[in-house]
This record gives C-alpha cells, structure tokens and sequence, in this order.
C-alpha cells in the first residue's frame, strides 16, 4: 500500500477520533462522514469550523428545516471546506427552491444534490443544471417508477451538472442497469452503480471489469458488492489501475482501520468500513494518474458519491427506528 494511502488513513482516524469528542450528540455515520471529507483533502479536521458553519444553517432556516436533517453535521463539513461558507449555503438555498419549484420533494437528500449543483455549477446555469438534473430524473423514473426516488436525488444532479445529453443518457443508465441486474440482488444500488459508470464515461469493458473487480474482492473475502458498497465497486472499477493492486490496497486499508480505536467490529460495520476504505483508495489515484481526465472526474465525483452513499445508509436507519418505534 501507497505511504499516502497510509497517511490518509492514519489522518481519517484522527480525524475521526476528533468529530467523536467535539460532536457526540451527532450520528456516528455523519461524525465520520466529516472526518472523512477533510482527510480526502490532506486537512486535520477543523471542528470550530464546522460548528461555525452550523451555526450559519441555523440562522438561516427553521427549526424544522430539512438543512437541519441527518445530513446537518456533513452539510457544515463540506462548507467549513469552501472559502467563502456563508455564501455556498445561501447559493444551495437558491439552487434548492429552484429544485422544489421543478417538483423534487424535500428531503435531506435533495439538500446534498442542491449542493453539488451551488458548489460545482457556474451561478448563471444554476437553472439549467437544475432542469437538467429533473430531465435525467424523469428519464430513469420512467425506465424504473417504482425504483426511482429521493435517493436518486443526488445523482441526478451530477448526471445534471456533466455533459452528457438526458435522453441519450438515461437511455445508457438503463442498458447498464439491464446487464448489471442478474449479477447482484439490490435493485436500488445497481440503479446507483449504473449511473455511476455512465457518470464515468464508462464503455462495455467497464462493465465486465466491474464484475471482475468483484470476483477478485470476493476471493479476498471483501464483500463490496452489497447495498450500500457497490456504487464504491463501480468508483473503483473506473480507475485506471490494475485490479490486483486495488484489491491489495482495499485489503490492507481495511485491515489498517480494523486495528484503530473505534473502528473495531463493535464499533463500525463491515459495509461502513469497506465504504471508508475504497474512497481514500479511490480518491489516492483519482488525484495521482496525471493527465487522465477519467481521473479528474472520478476525483470530482467520490466525495458526492460516498456522501449518497452515506445518505442512503442514514436514511434507511432513521426508517427502521421509526418502524421499531411505531411497533412498540
């Protein structure tokens, strides 16, 4: 394993470690989240930061804004990153009733596609990121309606902000998703992994490599291929890299968190961990393959890809307490 790899591992940890103490009534999932997005970027984590940034959402929502959901303590952690945080959260503000007034509903996944329209998109094509992003939307919706929902939020603003044409875009989305469905058994995330590699400019190659990728973690006993890790196999699978060497690497980075306080199996779950692991991989040689565009864009896209991820996961738990809660 690369020292840098290490050395984001190592940062993550700390990072992590930090959030624990400075954020204990947050959820775990979103305390490392941030942890996360400052190791991806070489940063100890800044705590005050982000709760100064917090503060910001809080003075410019109601209580019972979605800004303030479960995605909250992520949200300030990805503006605590930005030079200018008052005036990114304004802009996602703008860009989310933009995207309520095309019809998506609210919910703390269409806060996080808001920001990667405002924090990505040029202010005068705000608009046309967002009518797009509903354009891409339709366009799957229509393929799979009782599939697609608010957790496809997010990546219909990536699919919004790329250059790829709707109708031609969505219609590839669909042929990789077809290919894709007799090889794993979540529908939700092979939508999510579709789209990931149409994102990546991916061919018919890079849809054999995906399962091959699979295969070889699945000799290491790396299962990444479940709900919440198989958009990170796709991520993964568009790297120009040598397969041994991302399985050697998901191994050892694995292994390496395992050891840390906090990241034993009581702690973190093995899905949760491999989610961890395969963005400092992916994110190493997204940032060092110089001059691969493929790169530059798998680089853009880890933090908004783990951060769906991540959502999806947060999302399915509050639903289960709300379903234990109800039943008792």
């Amino acid at each position: 394993m690369e020292k840098d790899i290490q050395g984001k591992l190592e940062l993550f940890v700390s990072n992590a470690q930090a959030t624990r103490k400075r954020f204990a009534g947050q959820h775990a999932l979103t305390r490392r989240m941030a942890a996360l997005l400052y190791a991806r970027e070489g940063l100890a984590v800044d705590c005050d930061k982000i709760r100064r940034c917090h503060g910001i959402i809080k003075e410019s929502t109601g209580v019972f804004s979605t800004f303030r959901g479960n995605m909250a303590l992520a949200l300030s952690a990805l503006l605590s990153l930005s030079p200018d945080p008052r005036k990114l959260f304004d802009d996602t503000q703008r860009v989310y009733g933009m995207m309520k007034d095309e019809k998506f509903r609210a919910s703390d996944h269409l806060v996080i596609a808001a920001y990667e329209i405002a924090s990505q998109g040029d202010p005068m094509r705000y608009s046309d990121a967002v009518v797009r992003a509903r354009g891409f939307y339709n366009g799957m919706k229509s393929n799979r309606f009782f599939q697609i929902g608010a957790d496809d939020y997010i990546y219909a603003a990536m699919l919004g902000l790329s250059d790829l044409d709707a109708v031609a875009g969505t219609e590839r989305i669909d042929e990789v998703y077809r290919r894709l469905k007799g090889e794993f058994w979540d529908n939700n995330s092979i939508q999510a992994l579709a789209q990931i590699l149409v994102l990546g400019g991916s061919d018919d190659d890079t849809v054999y490599r995906v399962l091959a990728l699979r295969d070889v973690l699945r000799s290491q006993r790396i299962k990444l291929d479940r709900s919440y890790t198989l958009p990170s196999l796709g991520m993964l699978a568009l790297l120009p890299v040598d397969i041994g060497v991302i399985v050697s690497d998901i191994d050892e980075a694995r292994k390496a968190l395992r050891a840390h306080k906090g990241f034993g199996s009581w702690s973190i779950a093995t899905q949760e961990l491999l989610l961890f692991a395969a963005a400092i991989v992916a994110g190493y040689y997204a940032r060092n393959t110089p001059g691969d565009a493929l790169s530059a864009t798998i680089s853009t896209s880890i933090a908004n890809i783990i951060i769906a991820q991540q959502a999806a996961i947060i999302a399915a738990i509050v639903a289960s307490s709300v379903v234990v809660t109800s039943s008792q």
